[in-house]
This record gives structure tokens, sequence and C-alpha cells, in this order.
């Protein structure tokens, strides 16, 4: 019986105490957070913004859409902050919003290289791939970390579970450690690191210029 399992089961008849269990639940993989991995991530962040590097970003199905959040605010979020220039900005492109090239790619080729062909066209050296998974064991995933690491590239896993595959392939495993199957807790944290990390990001910029 994994954690979700056992909330409810304390908690059958009424939401608002699976609610309070839930949120115990997720206080709980927020206190075994390693804050120094999250400060390693931001220097691999901070590198390629320094060097003009791009931050490419990758996942599946909930991840997925972790990875546009990513892509979205570790960008455009930091740039509406600090109403910087483009070249003081953080330059993040998620792989999994361009539905006609993903598509392309599954048809034409296998659904495994929907991340692996992008980065073929769009990687440079130095550049940096974030892979979000919370079984650490996707396909395309793996093909697509393993090209990077043949690159010579940097490649940071914000992963769930025992970490799978990717955690011992990854330079960087974030690992929010969990019985399998509990995908919306891990999804939930993943979405508080980018939360705690942009929020950096935004504070550090405005200091770098002396406006804190």
């Amino acid at each position: 019986m994994n954690n979700l399992d056992r909330i409810y089961r304390e908690n059958p008849t009424e939401i608002a105490s699976f609610s309070k269990g839930y949120c115990d639940y997720l206080i709980t993989l927020l206190q075994k957070l390693d804050h120094k991995q999250l400060a390693d991530c931001f220097q691999q962040m901070e590198e390629a913004r320094q060097n003009g590097n791009t931050i490419f970003v990758i996942g599946n199905g909930g991840s997925a859409s972790t990875a546009s959040h990513i892509g979205n605010d570790f960008g455009l979020a930091v740039l509406k902050k600090t109403n910087k220039s483009v070249n003081k900005s953080y330059r993040v492109l998620a792989l999994t919003d361009n539905m006609s090239v993903i598509s392309a790619i599954g048809n034409d080729s296998t659904y495994n290289n929907i991340f692996l062909d992008q980065l073929k066209v769009h990687y440079r050296t130095g550049d940096k791939l974030i892979v979000i998974s919370a079984s650490g064991n996707s396909p395309n995933l793996v093909s697509a970390t393993e090209w990077v690491k043949q690159q010579g590239g940097i490649v940071i896993g914000w992963l769930g579970f025992d970490g799978g595959k990717l955690k011992d392939m990854v330079d960087l495993p974030i690992v929010i450690t969990s019985p399998k199957g509990e995908y919306a807790p891990v999804e939930d944290m993943h979405l508080i690191i980018n939360h705690i990390i942009v929020t950096w990001m935004q504070f550090h910029v405005l200091k770098e210029d002396n406006l804190l």
C-alpha cells in the first residue's frame, strides 16, 4: 500500500480530511528535499545564462506539462519580473510544446525519438538538458540523455520513486524518493522545485544590477 492508498483509507468519506492528509504527506516530502541539489541545479542554469547557452526541458504526460511550465518561468517570468534585456535572461526551451514536430517524429520514426531528434537539430556545445520523470525510465528521456552525454553535455534529472534508470545516467539527480505509482505528489514537488528556483532567479538577476 502506498501513501495515497493509506491516506484515502484513513479518510474514505470526507475529502476535507483526505486533503489534509495529502498536504501533510507533501510536507514530509518537502522536509526531505536536498536543498544543496537545488543550489547545484541553479548553478548549472546560471552557467548557461552567463555563457548564452540554452536549457532544454523534456518530459512525458504530467511531466510534459511541468516542462512547459518551466519553459515559461525560467525564461519569460524572469524577463517580466526583472525587465531585463534578452541577453540577461535564461534561454529555456521546452521540447514538449511543438505538437507538429512531435507528431511528425512519432509518425515517421518512433515516439522514442521525439526529444532526441529535436536535440540533434537544436543542441549546441554548452547547452543543458533537464529531464523530468517520476519513474526515471521513459525510453525517450533515456535516449535523449544518452545522446547529450555523448556530446559531453550536462543533464539534470528531476525524478521520483527510486530514480529509475535516469538516476545513474544524469549528472545531477534530484529524486523525490517515494513509493512507485505516487505520480501526483512527485509532480507536485517538481512544480515546487520549479517555483523555488525561478523565484531565486528573479531576485538573483535583480541583485545583479543592484536593484535590491
